[in-house]
């Protein structure tokens, strides 16, 4: 027997399972929707082991929703940084905020109040819903797809939206009235431990006998996704800018958009037949209305966004003239080298910072 949509009979050998292998996450602690919501914000492309120490960090700092809606931005993102994906925090402090002044402090108990709040997607709704309040809503990530892309055998691309539709009115029909929460984080338990992207563990599969991919041995081909097109690759000059009294001129980045709110070096994409020193001094003065001598190159970093890779190359320069301006940027300072570290930067900033602490040290 293979599952078809109108079909929900493993219901019970999936719970069954979870109750005697479940790992005990900090999040699972109880049934607190704060909780639960702050896990699935920080588990969105995020692997469990790396949001542990984070989910810790800001549940000791922020035990309530209104402890984190109080909360500066700035404080926030630099608790988050090293996680990534920086709206996430900026829509976390948001969605606090909300809750906090709009709710009194307690979280929307349906799908739809869920909804309505920043960050929250049909997925995490979902998964608020059914774990904290007990509503029998489905959940679909990528572990689930792929539980269900190998059930059906799915062959069509499940990157497609019609097919990603499918999947949905697929979760909804299997979702059960009796434990949706524990279904649904049973399902996503599945896909991490049993249900592996490479070399399922179909032996120790709770619902193999019932999984078409399984059957024909189609597993390493579902699920089905087309091929990625090439990831572009940018090169970006920031420029390390000392003033006589030896500190450095940091920027904060715009509020929306990329790593937005962090603090970086300034500086920007080389365009087209430009050096990266042309580069730097044209972005500076856009974005700062100042002029530097720019000089030799002080490191190199290379870093992959979700859609794009860069090759950072950070300057040391000395700054010549101009009163810095927040043109292109949201606002600017002048720090002191061990100062760096009470702003949040992004991962490719911080390598920068990295190697400025270990030749300090060396010259120490």
């Amino acid at each position: 027997m293979t599952y078809t949509m109108n079909d929900h009979p493993f219901a019970a050998d999936l719970l069954h399972w979870y109750d005697a292998n479940r790992h005990p996450l900090p999040w699972r602690a109880n049934r607190d929707p704060y909780r639960i919501w702050l896990s699935e914000i920080m588990l969105q492309q995020t692997q469990v082991e790396t949001v542990k120490p984070y989910f810790e960090t800001f549940t000791s700092a922020y035990p309530t929703v209104r402890d984190l809606a109080a909360a500066p931005l700035d404080e926030v993102l630099k608790k988050w940084e090293g996680l990534g994906y920086y709206s996430r925090a900026r829509s976390l402090h948001r969605t606090a905020q909300i809750v906090t002044e709009q709710h009194g402090g307690i979280f929307p108990n349906t799908v739809e109040g869920l909804l309505a709040l920043p960050g929250i997607g049909r997925y995490t709704a979902g998964a608020i819903a059914s774990i904290a309040y007990d509503i029998p809503a489905p959940v679909l990530d990528g572990n689930v797809i792929r539980v269900f892309a190998r059930l059906l055998d799915l062959p069509d691309d499940v990157t497609k939206p019609r097919t990603i539709a499918y999947l949905w009115e697929v979760a909804e029909q299997w979702t059960p009235q009796t434990r949706p929460g524990d279904y649904n984080q049973a399902l996503m338990e599945l896909g991490r431990v049993i249900c592996k992207p490479r070399s399922p563990v179909c032996g120790d599969c709770p619902i193999r006998a019932g999984c078409a991919a399984y059957a024909h041995g189609t597993q390493s081909e579902r699920p089905v996704k087309a091929a990625k097109a090439k990831t572009p690759h940018y090169d970006v000059a920031a420029g390390m800018i000392w003033d006589d009294s030896g500190r450095l001129l940091i920027a904060q980045r715009p509020a929306e958009g990329l790593l937005g709110g962090l603090w970086e070096f300034p500086g920007g994409k080389q365009e087209s037949g430009e050096t990266l020193e042309a580069c730097l001094q044209r972005e500076l003065r856009e974005e700062l209305a100042i002029e530097v001598s720019v000089g030799e190159v002080f490191a190199v970093v290379k870093h992959a966004f979700t859609h794009f890779r860069i090759t950072l190359h950070a300057f040391t320069c000395r700054y010549i003239s101009g009163e810095p301006q927040a043109l292109g940027v949201q606002a600017w300072r002048w720090v002191t080298p061990d100062e760096l570290r009470t702003y949040a930067f992004g991962k490719a900033d911080r390598a920068v910072i990295d190697a400025l602490e270990k030749r300090r040290g060396m010259l120490l």
